[in-house]
């Protein structure tokens, strides 16, 4: 198989956790790699220290924050490498928000921009094209916390919970162009995002080995996963748990640190 033949995935959020662990686990499977982050120099390192090929490896710079940038980067990556077989819109924050307090709001926006709209502005510009080849895969990375509402959590629950809706919904959209659409509900992976967390973490899993069962949930193009399972149980438990349980379950339990803490 030539170059130019192999499949391209474009991952974003690559610089570190969850998405660095992807990128190396589709290089292995012989994938090009699209790799997008706001570290653009800390990128380029690892990507070096992994001695990843220059020649089927391209990283773009750009915060999806700032929804014209990340649009640009897919357009570029399209003219540079070619239309991704798979986009996976990986990049997140995760804060912990204090609604009493006027400063946290400004985190809680900067969530969901991250986590949502980042993730509909990454997908945006593969949709047409992708539509017309009626073939592609859109993979969005969620979160057990978008289950249920977790104290301290505010703005990190309700943005995955706004992620596994946005997912479904365009499922149903990309559905009759032949487009897959899928949902990586991730509990408790060892990531730097789940180091700083001062509670206990149930199931917690090493990042490449939920790379790889990500990875193989993806080819299967399976519409919503839990990884790992454990924590999928563990999930269809909170939805069915009613509320006067659920909170006593919750009470006392450690909240994520706020930005200044």
């Amino acid at each position: 198989m030539s170059l130019d033949d192999r499949p391209l995935v474009l991952i974003t959020g690559a610089s570190s956790g969850i998405g660095q662990a992807l990128a190396l686990r589709f290089h292995r499977a012989g994938w090009r790699l699209a790799l997008v982050a706001r570290r653009e120099r800390e990128l380029q390192q690892w990507a070096n220290n992994e001695q990843l090929p220059v020649d089927s490896t391209q990283i773009y710079r750009a915060d999806v924050r700032d929804v014209d940038a990340i649009i640009g980067v897919g357009h570029d990556c399209m003219a540079r490498q070619g239309l991704p077989e798979v986009v996976i819109a990986n990049a997140g924050v995760s804060i912990g928000v204090d609604s009493a307090r006027r400063e946290d709001l400004d985190d809680m926006r900067a969530t969901l921009d991250t986590n949502v709209l980042g993730m509909a502005a990454t997908f945006q510009p593969f949709i047409a094209p992708m539509r017309e080849r009626r073939r592609g895969t859109l993979v969005g990375i969620a979160s057990v916390a978008g289950i249920r509402g977790l104290p301290g959590h505010g703005a990190y629950c309700a943005s995955k919970a706004a992620v596994i809706s946005y997912c479904e919904s365009l499922r149903g959209e990309c559905r009759p162009f032949g487009l897959k659409v899928v949902t990586i509900a991730p509990g408790y992976i060892d990531t730097p995002l789940t180091q700083r967390n001062p509670y206990p973490m149930p199931f917690l899993m090493p990042v490449a080995r939920f790379a790889d069962q990500a990875f193989r949930s993806i080819e299967a193009g399976h519409s919503y996963r839990v990884i790992p399972w454990q924590m999928g149980v563990v999930a269809k438990l909170l939805r069915v748990l009613p509320n006067a349980l659920f909170d006593r379950l919750l009470a006392g339990r450690p909240r994520k640190p706020r930005r200044s803490e």
